[in-house]
């Protein structure tokens, strides 16, 4: 270094032509190499991303596997164009090692939100498709990558979730069983015969093909206060119809009541 400030300062022409040259001529094959190998990492990800899902692979597997496929290539990229720039590695690995004490408590969350995403794959507490409710937000799960996961809420939102605190935050999941049990109160006026009410549920809901007949419908009388009597009805369904069993047997509550001269309590 010292040889070249001494030539550059002694005004050899012929000497920093050559060294300009050198400079110019690595850049140029630097950002050749970046360029080509982003692009390369692109088509070579999404060709494995492919090959993965024509196999049948978890597609949240797919989606994880993807995302660090194109992170891994693009380092790697990186590390060759700096290669071509003329500095050493050794040096450039020294100068990654000093940084990484400096940066290490920065990154500590995305450290952690990549060994969350490694959870989330090993434990399978959720899929690509599921419905689930956690850090206080409800939807699909959409997409599952190294550092996040992305949920889409019914209203068309997407929520995007760091996978360290999810993973380690409490789950439900609306659809890794089969079967859920939808839960209906009714609030009638005091005039209401308890039994006729019982019975008009009863009849309407056994016409519907979609309660489980495996495990009986319950229609108790769970409370009685000064607005009226307060009907609470459980069954089970398939996960896939629970909510649209869950408003037609409301629709369908209220045209059976009024046809038994049963009435809403007024509020």
């Amino acid at each position: 270094m010292i040889d070249v400030i001494e030539n550059l300062f002694g005004m050899d022409p012929n000497y920093l032509n050559a060294v300009l040259f050198s400079l110019l001529t690595n850049i140029v094959f630097a950002l050749i190499i970046a360029v080509a190998g982003f692009w390369l990492t692109g088509i070579l990800t999404r060709f494995i991303t492919r090959m993965l899902n024509k196999s049948e692979t978890d597609p949240g597997l797919v989606s994880f596997l993807g995302s660090f496929l194109s992170m891994a290539l693009k380092i790697m990229v990186v590390i060759s164009a700096i290669t071509q720039l003329g500095i050493p590695m050794t040096s450039f690995l020294t100068l990654i090692g000093a940084a990484g004490i400096a940066v290490g408590m920065a990154i500590s969350g995305t450290l952690s939100n990549f060994a969350g995403g490694i959870m989330i794959l090993v434990l399978k507490p959720f899929k690509l498709g599921d419905e689930i409710k956690a850090l206080g937000e409800q939807g699909r799960v959409s997409e599952i990558q190294i550092f996040n996961t992305f949920l889409t809420t019914p209203d068309n939102k997407v929520v995007i979730f760091p996978n360290g605190p999810l993973a380690n935050g409490n789950i439900v999941n609306f659809t890794k069983e089969k079967t859920r049990r939808v839960e209906w109160t009714f609030l009638l006026s005091h005039d209401a015969s308890f039994e006729v009410v019982r019975e008009t549920i009863t009849r309407f809901l056994s016409e519907d093909n979609r309660i489980q007949t495996k495990t009986p419908v319950v229609v108790g009388l769970d409370q009685i206060t000064e607005q009226g009597m307060h009907i609470k009805v459980r069954a089970w369904v398939k996960t896939a119809d629970f909510a649209q069993v869950y408003f037609d047997v409301n629709a369908q509550a209220a045209v059976s009541f009024a046809q038994a001269n049963i009435h809403f309590a007024k509020s």
